[in-house]
């Protein structure tokens, strides 16, 4: 299962990430709409990827992916407060919480 979580959420974060990175159209909207810079956004996007690496490297030291697990968590937590601060609707809102419930049950599955 835990191999399972961490695979599923290293995939979820390397696309996000790529997408910021990369400063797809769709992401610089989002960079603008949330109030980011799109240098910042690919800022986010890095980010991202170092956790969906280190959650991986978690798969051989768990410690790591936990540590990594928990960045992706602070990410997260920031994207709800951006999504509040916002007011965005539940749609808007809804993906940064799954995600959230998908990193939080790869950590309890650690």
């Amino acid at each position: 299962m835990t191999v399972t979580l961490a695979i599923l959420v290293a995939l979820v974060f390397v696309l996000l990430g790529v997408a910021k990175v990369l400063a797809l159209p769709q992401m610089r909207e989002l960079a603008t709409h949330a109030g980011f810079s799109v240098n910042a956004y690919r800022g986010i996007g890095a980010l991202e990827l170092a956790g969906a690496a280190g959650v991986l490297l978690g798969l051989a030291h768990p410690l790591l992916g936990g540590l990594a697990g928990a960045g992706l968590l602070l990410l997260l937590a920031g994207a709800v407060i951006t999504h509040v601060r916002n007011k965005d609707k539940p749609q808007q809102l809804a993906p940064a919480v799954v995600c959230a419930l998908l990193v939080i049950g790869y950590l309890v599955a650690l």
